[in-house]
């Protein structure tokens, strides 16, 4: 038979029990924890410097054809999400700085036959360091562009893993990559319009199948034997 406890181990443990429940838990929610390299970094849009570089010979007095490319590939970007100046960029003090200014104008030409107003087109100089260095010419111009925040953030020691969590650098130069890959900044934020249907493909498709596919009267001309083969 078991013993009986006396009044004052019963005070005792009843106020152990109360002292207990008023403790206080610390909860955690493994969910909550900011471990996503896409929250870390995010990719976001803003309008930002863009800056091409085009190189120059001694000996250029006229745009080559690799030149041009490279003028015309930034006036795409800059007609698709750029706005206000484009600046020509020349290198004062380097022993390409003559052929520069020559090639200025044939650039400024390329600019004003893309759609680009002349008030919008200005030319600039830039100091090169060291001054024997063949600097190119920089076109600059600010534009919508997708991208994350600079990456090489190592604020942390790596050994401290207690808490199972990722470095603060991890996944930067993956989302880096991604932003740059985004041709229009704006595919981000929603979904683009429908385009308008090629009415000319699509009858092209349409006749094809009509006349490739067989009417069912065609099917049970058909012998049974072939209609059974699957």
């Amino acid at each position: 038979m078991p013993k009986p406890l006396s009044s004052p181990t019963a005070v005792l443990l009843l106020a152990a029990a109360l002292v207990s429940g008023c403790a206080s838990r610390q909860e955690m929610t493994v969910g909550s924890i900011p471990d996503d390299y896409r929250t870390n970094h995010p990719i976001t849009i803003a309008e930002r410097e863009q800056a091409v570089d085009i190189p120059v010979s001694q000996a250029d007095r006229r745009l080559k054809g690799s030149q041009r490319s490279i003028v015309q590939n930034a006036l795409v970007n800059y007609r698709a999400n750029g706005s206000g100046m484009i600046y020509i960029m020349l290198p004062s003090g380097s022993p390409n700085e003559a052929a520069a200014y020559r090639l200025s104008t044939d650039i400024a030409a390329v600019l004003r036959r893309g759609g680009v107003r002349p008030g919008n087109i200005a030319t600039e100089t830039y100091a090169v360091q060291p001054p024997d260095a063949a600097a190119p010419i920089r076109l600059s111009y600010y534009a919508m562009t997708a991208a994350t925040g600079p990456c090489g953030r190592w604020p942390d020691d790596l050994l401290n893993t207690a808490e199972n969590r990722h470095y603060a650098n991890f996944g930067c130069a993956n989302q880096n990559n991604l932003a740059a890959q985004i041709a229009n900044p704006a595919d981000l934020l929603g979904p683009r319009a429908p385009g308008e249907i090629d009415a000319t493909r699509r009858g092209h498709v349409i006749g094809d199948y009509q006349d490739n596919s067989q009417s069912v009267s065609d099917v049970w001309r058909e012998p049974r034997s072939r209609q059974a083969e699957y």
